[in-house]
């Protein structure tokens, strides 16, 4: 998610946030983003990996914006699929600058 009235065409690091916890992106360090500006931060990523919800019928990623039924993760509105979960902790994990771990 973006910031409320950032700037598109001049978006700084402090213009991200996680969808999840609402941090920005100076705070809560590595971020995967998704599709229209959707975020999640490294640390809200380590938590959705040790939790997954039991299957409650389709609901919309914020990530891939898709009506899912392995929804494995959600915080407040925000949605994780499990699909998402697992090609954001593949990306992060292969940044060694981000120092992002599953653990």
């Amino acid at each position: 998610m973006h910031r409320p009235g950032c700037d598109p065409d001049a978006m700084e690091p402090r213009d991200f946030l996680c969808d999840f916890c609402g941090q920005d992106w100076t705070r809560a360090g590595p971020f995967v983003e998704g599709h229209h500006g959707a975020c999640i931060c490294g640390g809200c990523l380590r938590q959705a990996l040790h939790v997954t919800e039991p299957a409650t019928g389709p609901r919309r990623c914020n990530l891939c914006l898709a009506e899912r039924p392995d929804v494995a993760w959600s915080r407040g509105e925000a949605r994780l699929c499990a699909r998402c979960r697992e090609q954001a902790a593949r990306v992060l994990g292969k940044d060694a600058q981000s120092g992002w771990s599953r653990t």
